[in-house]
């Protein structure tokens, strides 16, 4: 994905700064916005999502761009896992994670802490699976990042990725752009007061190389793909890579 489409194309920083920036600015009402904008939808992407992982029962996992924890939080008791980490360049978006995590009482199995997807600060081979949920088409260097989460796997284990995707089909295909281009950024706007975030929404995911273009970044860096399925029309994409 071009490093070109950053939220605030006007200022200057790099794509990282901008993003790390904009999910500050509109954590207060991140979840919110999650909800309302995908009609719920989100919750249930992340639970089909995880469920490919289920038959390898991981116990250690990485959630790379956790955010507020919605990921994690589902993983803790979808999967089972005995630990997670969660990791994000957005402090405000990891406070808010706190909060949901103590509420669920979760401490004991999540930790969040602040970390850059292209400088994981973790040993080679060190979880059973990593996770991303809407974050790699914000990753500055998308190789770098994936070949970073490589690193970090035990050789066996899987990177799951849920990620926004292009509708291909007619009529849905021309719905979805009309809502992503004319009704997302308003709603977005008076919701989180910032303007850039959800104009940079649907540009980053027109920009991403999704489906096979991403199953064949995933294969460059190592991986090797067990699952690719598309959810709600095309609308997101799930994928299973195994190292």
């Amino acid at each position: 994905m071009s490093a070109t489409v950053k939220p605030y194309q006007e200022q200057e920083g790099d794509k990282r700064e901008q993003v790390e920036l904009m999910f500050n600015n509109i954590s207060p009402k991140y979840d919110l916005l999650n909800r309302v904008l995908s009609l719920g939808i989100d919750k249930i992407w992340r639970k089909q999502a995880l469920n490919l992982l289920k038959k390898d029962n991981p116990t250690y996992i990485l959630d790379v761009a956790t955010g507020t924890a919605d990921l994690a939080i589902e993983a803790a008791t979808r999967l089972k896992a005995t630990t997670i980490v969660g990791i994000d360049i957005a402090e405000n978006m990891l406070q808010i994670g706190r909060e949901k995590i103590a509420k669920k009482q979760l401490d004991n199995i999540i930790t969040l802490q602040k970390g850059d997807s292209e400088k994981i600060n973790f040993e080679d081979n060190t979880f059973d699976a990593v996770i991303v949920s809407f974050g790699v088409r914000n990753f500055q260097h998308l190789e770098i990042g994936l070949s970073e989460i490589y690193r970090v796997l035990k050789p066996g284990g899987n990177i799951m990725v849920l990620e926004f995707s292009k509708p291909q089909k007619a009529p849905f295909k021309q719905l979805y752009q009309f809502y992503f281009k004319n009704i997302l950024p308003v709603v977005g706007k008076m919701v989180s007061k910032d303007t850039a975030a959800y104009t940079y929404l649907p540009d980053s995911v027109n920009a991403f190389p999704d489906g096979k273009a991403f199953c064949a970044i995933l294969e460059k860096v190592g991986f090797s793909i067990q699952h690719f399925k598309p959810f709600t029309f095309g609308v997101c994409t799930s994928y299973v890579g195994k190292k």
